[in-house]
């Protein structure tokens, strides 16, 4: 393909993309398909002559798309939203074809440099402390991580590192080994499984604080716990508090917390993958508070900020504390720039060495919707949860498991697991939304979030009508 034809064959993918997007509604939301359904539509092996770019685009709507889980429907009400915006689609090409790998700022200075702004600016949307900001090479700053799994898994490496040394500067014959198997991380009983595997991957104790009436993390609770854990001789250093668990999206307390983890110095991780895009509304920024005590906090622009998968937003305060636990320098990796103290190499941020230029997203989707435009698409998503919050209290069948406070409805017809087992079951077999459950203590819960950007008060009335009706039929057939 000869820069000719990507000009015409490109100007024909961006067609199909904006029909497929303009046309989505009009999609069943969750595929047909059962396991193992693709193998037999294409060869076994790949062609030893080029084939058609006609003929590739045929089989996306025939192969493909017929697979496809169509998250950015506006009757995709499952997990949490996934952004999508036409400006950062636009930015990812771009970025495809500038194809720099940019673990240095030797390796592309812009790719590089334009993070550092972009995460400067979306720090000051969320009104980050100074401490966590990149400006005036201050001590920390922010990187962009693939997720909030490797955020967390990061801030765990680093703070383990951080501890053992410490630790040894104080006892030089402790070993490694003795110290590992003595520390133990935390995290509430409500926080994201991601956070448990990155115990398992970091070799240390993960325990899970028992969370409160509104499942959220509070001080006497893991008082208890570290008071518990140092007498049987254990190290706590390390601490995750979750705002905005995927379960219910309830809130740990970081104001009592925060202060427990500075005063024992355990290092406080603050995950707020979905609920942090929330925080550039002022209304939203208290939920925030406590964020000072932090010593690194990380959430999704790719979940609710309009910045395609992958770019999950990381702070830190001392960036010394990630480079201290990642930083190799091989001679093929050096420049003469390093150790100037004026840039940033961030392969000494992250788990993988390369990295692809995604601030080019952040760049675009800001300047193109402006704060009060993603402001205005927070807000419209709130509205509508709450406006189906409404309408199933109207209903004296069902139940609001917990307080809604973002974007996210947990609810429940009265009675039965079992029924609502059922209820979710007649869901997502008729395929005309889609939802998943948690479960809350010992209830069986469906949880209703608002995901797509096209999705309207409509759509959301025509869900909950689909959902009454099959409500029906459940119960008449319990009855039976």
């Amino acid at each position: 393909m000869n820069a000719s034809e990507f000009r015409r064959r490109g100007k024909e993918m961006v067609d199909y993309v904006a029909n497929y997007m303009e046309g989505i509604e009009g999609r069943q939301v969750y595929p047909d398909v059962e396991p193992g359904y693709l193998r037999p539509l294409i060869p076994a092996a790949a062609p030893q002559e080029p084939d058609t770019f006609e003929d590739i685009i045929n089989d996306v709507e025939k192969i493909i798309m017929p697979g496809v889980t169509h998250w950015h429907s506006p009757y995709f009400f499952a997990y949490f939203p996934t952004a999508s915006s036409y400006p950062a689609m636009l930015a990812d090409m771009l970025c495809g074809a500038i194809g720099c790998i940019g673990f240095s700022w030797a390796a592309s200075p812009a790719c590089t440099e334009l993070e550092t702004v972009m995460m400067d600016w979306l720090g000051k949307m969320l009104e980050l402390p100074k401490a966590f900001l990149n400006e005036k090479a201050g001590e920390g700053g922010g990187v962009i991580q693939g997720s909030a799994s490797e955020a967390t898994l990061v801030a765990l490496l680093a703070a383990r590192t951080k501890v053992i040394h410490r630790l040894q500067a104080a006892s030089p014959e402790l070993t490694q080994a003795a110290i590992m198997e003595k520390l133990v991380a935390y995290s509430s009983d409500q926080a994201h499984s991601s956070v448990e595997r990155a115990g398992l991957i970091g070799g240390v104790k993960l325990k899970a604080i028992p969370s409160d009436g509104n499942f959220a993390m509070r001080a006497s609770a893991l008082q208890e716990a570290l008071e518990r854990d140092k007498a049987a001789g254990l190290i706590p250093f390390f601490m995750v508090a979750t705002l905005g668990t995927t379960t219910c999206c309830s809130f740990d307390n970081l104001l009592e917390v925060g202060p427990i983890c500075n005063k024992e110095d355990m290092w406080l991780h603050v995950d707020a993958a979905y609920a942090g895009s929330a925080f550039i509304c002022p209304e939203f920024r208290h939920l925030l508070n406590g964020v000072e005590f932090a010593d690194s906090f990380n959430f999704n622009p790719h979940k609710w900020l309009l910045v395609n998968f992958d770019c999950s937003a990381m702070w830190v305060k001392k960036r010394t504390d990630l480079t201290g636990a990642f930083r190799l320098d091989p001679t093929y990796l050096k420049h003469s720039h390093q150790d100037s103290g004026l840039i940033t190499d961030y392969r000494h941020w992250q788990i993988p060495l390369g990295r692809r230029f995604r601030s080019l997203k952040m760049w675009f989707v800001f300047r193109m919707y402006g704060v009060k435009g993603l402001q205005a698409y927070i807000r419209k998503h709130v509205l509508l949860s709450h406006e189906f919050e409404s309408l199933v209290r109207q209903d004296p069948r069902f139940e609001i498991c917990v307080e809604v406070i973002l974007g996210l409805v947990c609810f429940r017809l009265k009675g039965s697991n079992k029924v609502n087992e059922a209820l979710l079951q007649r869901i997502n077999s008729a395929k005309k939304i889609h939802l998943v459950p948690c479960h809350l203590r010992d209830k069986f819960v469906l949880r209703f979030a608002i995901c797509s950007r096209t999705v309207e008060s409509a759509h959301v009335q025509r869900a909950w009508e689909h959902i009454k009706e099959l409500a029906a039929d459940v119960l008449r057939a319990e009855r039976e």
